[in-house]
């Protein structure tokens, strides 16, 4: 274990859209690394308790992970979820933020009232998230947060207008967060994944594979890998990293 490589044992994590997918994949790597686990979730709240009780039972620990429930449409929904977090499990150390809506539409049929709704979800709640975790991780000096993008942001992508301006907004907010939290010893960081077999995934995977240079779709196992390099590591920061299959080089 080097310095750049900072244990995660007994560290306090949240990941939102922790319920399934990506999200279920970064708890279960999170909790292997030792880290107390906050499960956010939105409308998935059996799923999200199931998952916590399966992590917690393999961890041999009671309250090693559990379930948090905020609805990320409300201004007060990510307030919410940090100090519910915080006076649960202990100050929030990692933040991974993963929840989403993505709605497909063309530019046609998006009205304001859907893309106010995607971006207070898509953009708006992470900001509220990384403010309100961001003062306890400067006086522990240190913090580790990472948004989940999407391709989207690079390209445009398939789903909708509101969308991809919600994902390519999460790279301004890493960058300008990061430049000013890195010397408290926090970083933060956005991954964009492009097709992954996900409820979310806009398509068969089979006809979406034909797409990608690798000749597949990726796994949510793969993202969450990535993830969990990026927390390890505390000389990485104000970075967007594409897992995409090739599809997007830069």
């Amino acid at each position: 274990m080097t310095s750049s490589e900072p244990t995660l044992a007994g560290r306090v994590a949240l990941v939102t859209g922790g319920a399934g997918g990506i999200g279920e994949a970064i708890c279960r790597e999170l909790a292997l690394a030792g880290a107390a686990v906050g499960v956010g979730y939105g409308g998935s709240r059996q799923a999200a308790e199931r998952l916590a009780a399966d992590i917690s039972a393999a961890q041999g620990e009671d309250g090693a992970c559990r379930a948090f429930g905020a609805d990320m449409a409300e201004p007060a929904g990510p307030q919410q979820l940090i100090d519910e977090v915080s006076s649960a499990l202990g100050a929030v150390e990692v933040l991974v933020v993963n929840h989403g809506v993505a709605q497909q539409a063309s530019y046609e049929d998006v009205d304001a009232a859907g893309f106010d709704l995607t971006l207070s979800v898509n953009l708006r709640a992470p900001f509220l998230l990384a403010q309100r975790a961001l003062p306890a991780m400067r006086r522990r000096r240190f913090g580790r947060i990472v948004f989940i993008s999407s391709a989207a942001a690079f390209r445009g992508g398939v789903i909708g207008p509101d969308y991809a301006a919600s994902k390519a907004g999460l790279h301004g907010l890493t960058h300008f967060l990061a430049g000013r939290t890195a010397a408290d010893g926090v970083t933060v960081n956005a991954i964009a994944p492009g097709f992954i077999e996900t409820p979310m995934l806009p398509g068969d995977p089979a006809e979406l594979a034909a797409s990608v240079p690798v000749g597949r779709v990726g796994r949510p196992e793969e993202v969450a890998d990535l993830c969990l390099s990026l927390i390890r590591n505390a000389y990485v920061t104000s970075h967007i990293f594409s897992i995409d299959g090739g599809m997007h080089p830069r």
